[in-house]
Order: structure tokens, then sequence, then C-alpha cells
């Protein structure tokens, strides 16, 4: 009898724990779109597979009264559990707990599990959904958002990690998310910012709005630190499932090969006929991407930012690569500070984990103007240069058309150790266009001919002849081939499986010095 006393109050506190901060607040967040911790967490595992940890923690904060007002879980959902039988850890802000603030205790239950995951090799996900620093507990919780800052950064490229962002996340509480490798927002309910909209009106004198300030769609596409813009909580949590599906379980292991139903000798006669013969007039660089990959399916990480360069993950022949294009749809492909950033930081996660990197290269160089200069435009190119000189992965490259000057060098060149470099016979290595180097090196000469106009076009047309191929590179060596654009898939696949077990080292070092 005392026994199943003591069964009963179990299942009482356990029933009372998943309550959260209640019925009326758990109402309240859904009217908001929000999901609780423990739905999210249910709707992110496999289903049944959940174990929490920590699940009878509470706070241990005496001052004003905070005594009186103990909940157990204290704000933070934790734990594992699987994704596609895959081992996942995963933590879940509770915003019905005290807003989901961080006190002490709670996080001590996320560096818990961050610590699990890092000592059994698994990724760790994150749900965000906090009022920040729990202000009565004063330096006790800002302590505990740097413990778990530490964690991020020593987990940093041995295992994934990810972060969604449900709710307000403010101050320091942003800082979590922005040092791991992925960062999902969701339209309308999720926010991000070091400093608020009052804070920003009493400094600056600026109104902005939190959705214009901090909101998914603001994240995506004008600030860039956020991957994924999501719909709601639902449509985040599988991407995030699908996510993981690319990715190896850490560094030590090999992304997760599927199994192909796409003829890895496919040919596309379509591909010969995308690239214009107008070497002026734009394409959509994914319409290749996409004809090439397997299915069709490539899964693009922030679509919406710095759109003259696309990054994402595709597969070839069921093995999982990175893919990195120029985009001569927006800009022209040109290299710009964000697509360099943007495709550095792809290419470096790409490299932690193993992942082979694939370019399909038209880059008529960077983009020039004052705004680049004074913004800085040497170090964000020198970032996307240090990142491929880095990477140790299989690296391939096909350049579609345009390889000038030093993006030529950058995006994936031989030089830079690519591993298997082709081009099409549409492509077009060489320092500059036509126009501009015929400016420079023919001045004197269209200047005193008697038909400037006609003398350009000589030029012109010369120098299109001589260097607007692939073969001179080829010559020399700068190419292993010159391919027929139907034939890349099968082409490419070949050279993966070539390369599987590439080994690459660099020099010992305790790190490089990116240039920040």
């Amino acid at each position: 009898m005392a026994n199943e006393a003591r069964i009963r109050e179990l299942r009482r506190r356990k029933k009372k724990a998943k309550e959260g901060g209640g019925g009326e607040r758990i109402e309240k967040l859904h009217t908001s779109g929000r999901l609780t911790a423990r739905e999210s967490i249910e709707l992110l595992l496999d289903r049944g597979t959940f174990e929490e940890l920590g699940g009878f923690v509470t706070h241990r904060c005496r001052d004003f009264g905070m005594h009186a007002k103990r909940i157990t879980g204290d704000g933070v959902v934790a734990g594992y559990g699987y994704i596609n039988g895959r081992l996942t850890y995963v933590f879940a802000q509770d915003f019905t707990v005290f807003g989901g603030t961080l006190s002490e205790e709670n996080a001590k239950k996320i560096c818990n599990v961050m610590d699990l995951a890092m000592m059994n090799g698994a990724p760790i996900v994150g749900l965000n959904d906090s009022g920040g620093a729990r202000i009565q507990e004063g330096v006790a919780s800002l302590g505990g958002y740097a413990e778990i800052f530490l964690r991020n950064t020593l987990a940093s490229g041995v295992i994934p990690q990810i972060s969604a962002v449900f709710g307000p996340c403010a101050g320091g509480a942003v800082y979590s998310p922005a040092i791991t490798d992925f960062i999902l927002m969701v339209k309308g309910t999720s926010h991000m910012f070091v400093t608020g909209p009052e804070v920003i009106k009493s400094v600056t004198k600026e109104s902005v709005t939190f959705e214009q300030l901090g909101g998914a769609v603001t994240h995506s596409t004008k600030s860039g630190v956020a991957h994924f813009a999501a719909e709601d909580c639902r449509d985040c949590l599988q991407q995030i499932r699908k996510l993981l599906g690319y990715m190896p379980q850490n560094n030590m292991e090999d992304p997760p090969r599927v199994e192909c139903t796409d003829d890895p000798s496919r040919m596309d006669a379509e591909l010969a006929d995308i690239v214009p013969e107008d070497s002026t007039k734009p394409y959509d660089i994914k319409e290749i991407i996409k004809r090439v990959v397997d299915d069709g399916e490539y899964y693009e990480v922030q679509k919406d930012y710095a759109q003259n360069i696309t990054v994402g993950f595709a597969r070839l022949n069921g093995r999982c690569v990175g893919v990195v294009g120029n985009q001569p749809k927006v800009l022209a492909g040109v290299l710009d500070i964000k697509s360099s950033i943007k495709g550095a930081r792809f290419v470096r996660f790409c490299d932690a984990f193993n992942i082979p990197l694939v370019t399909f290269e038209d880059v008529p160089g960077f983009l020039p103007g004052t705004a680049q200069e004074y913004g800085g435009i040497i170090k964000p190119g020198a970032k996307l240069l240090y990142a491929y000189c880095e990477a140790t992965v299989p690296k391939l490259t096909v350049i579609t058309r345009k390889a000038y000057g030093g993006a030529y060098d950058v995006m994936s060149s031989k030089h830079v150790r690519g591993d298997y470099n082709v081009a099409w016979p549409t492509a077009e290595l060489a320092v500059m266009g036509a126009e501009g180097a015929v400016n420079i090196m023919y001045r004197r000469e269209i200047a005193e001919a008697k038909d400037p106009k006609a003398a350009r076009k000589k030029f012109v047309d010369q120098y299109n002849e001589r260097f607007a191929n692939p073969y001179i590179a080829a010559e020399l060596g700068y190419l292993d081939d010159v391919i027929e654009a139907p034939e890349t898939r099968p082409r490419l696949i070949s050279a993966l499986e070539m390369l599987q077990n590439k080994r690459q080292s660099l020099p010992p070092k305790k790190h490089g010095n990116i240039p920040l």
C-alpha cells in the first residue's frame, strides 16, 4: 500500500511537470501560433522516442518572492530521442514557465544534454522561446548563458548544432543560436535582436517594430542571421528533420548515404541549351543544379539572402554533397560582401562534417564600387578564398560560363586544391571580359584608328577567340577536362566515387586566423 502511494505521488509530480505553466498560459501560447516545449519535442523526434532528463529540476532563487514560485522543470524541457532512427539531443525552452527565462538551474539542464551530445557524438537541437536571462537571479543567470556559449563553441565542428527560434530571443540569448551551425525562425512569431525597439528608440530615436527589427523575414533576407524562415512551428520542425538527414552524427563520420533511384549514368540533353550564346544574358544556375543532382532535389540554404550565390544540400548517386553556385540571374553572379560570407560559412560547415563540395561556377568577378570597398569586400572575399583553400573534403568544380579574375581563383580552382575541375565548351577563363581587357591593352590603337568602333570590334573578336574558351586552361592543366553539358551528372558521380577515400590534412597548428 505504501508503495502504491509513492507511485501515485510520482505520477502526480510528473503530470504536474508536464502541465508547465498551466492551462491558461498554454492556451495563450497556442493563440499566438506557438507550440509548447513538449509539443515541439514530440513533433521533432520520432514518435515515442523522447526520454526526458532533469524533469524535476526547480530553481533555487529566494529573492523577490521567488521561493513561493517554484515550478517543476523550471522553464526548459531537455533530453534525447531519435530523428529518422538516429540519436539526437534536444532542449526546448518553455515560455509558459517564467516566460522561458534562463535560470542557473535550467542552464545546467541545457549544459547537461550538450555535454552528453559531445560525449556521444550526436547532434544537438535547441528550440528557443525565451524572455532572456531571469532578472531575479542576476549574474547567476548570466553565468548560465556563458556556460552554454562555451559549450556551443567547443562543439562547433564536432557535432551538428541547430537552433530554432519560435518566440522572443533577445540580448545575450541570441549568441547561442549565432554560434550554432543553422538558425531557423518562424514567420510572425519569432524575433531576434541584441537590443529591442524601445531601447533603440530611446538611444537613436529610430522607431521600428519587433517584426521589422528582428523578424524571420528580416533575418532571412536582410541580415542573413537566419538560414531558414518557416511558415509555422510545425514546418520549422519538419525542416530540422530534413536538414539533419544530410548530416553525419559527428565530425568522425561520413554523411548518411541513401539508396538512389535516379540513374547515375543519366544524361540530360537539355543542359546543352541552358547557357545562352550571348554571354551577357542571364540564366538560372539552380536549373542546372536540379538537373544534375538526384531526383532534382536541392535543399537550398539562405535562399532569400545574397541571391547572387546559391548554397545548399543535394545528393549524387545517394551521396550527400554541398553545392555552391554563382547565380547569373542576380547581379550577373558577381561576388560581393554578403555572398562571399554566405559561401564561406557554408563551405566551412561542409568541410567540418565531411560533406564533399560541388561548385557550379559562372562568375564575372567581384562587385565594384565604393560601397563594397568601404564595406571591406577585400576581407569577405578573402573569407571565401580561405574557406576553399582550407577545405580538405573532395572538391569538384564545373565551370559553365565565366571564370574571370581573382574570382576564378576563389571558386574552388585547381590552384586552391580543387580535386576535379571541368568546364563546359561555353566556359570563358580569363583575367577579365573582352571589353575591359581591350580598353586596357589596345587603348592607343583604338584612339589612333580611323574607325575606332571597327577597331574595337576587331580587338574584342580577337580577344574572345583567344581567351573566351576553356582550352588554354585545359592545356595548362588547370582543368581536368572539357566536357559536354549533358554528361555532367555521370562525370561528377564518377569523380565523387574516385575521391571517396580522399585523405588530405592541414599543417600542424592550433588553428588558422581566418580574415574576420
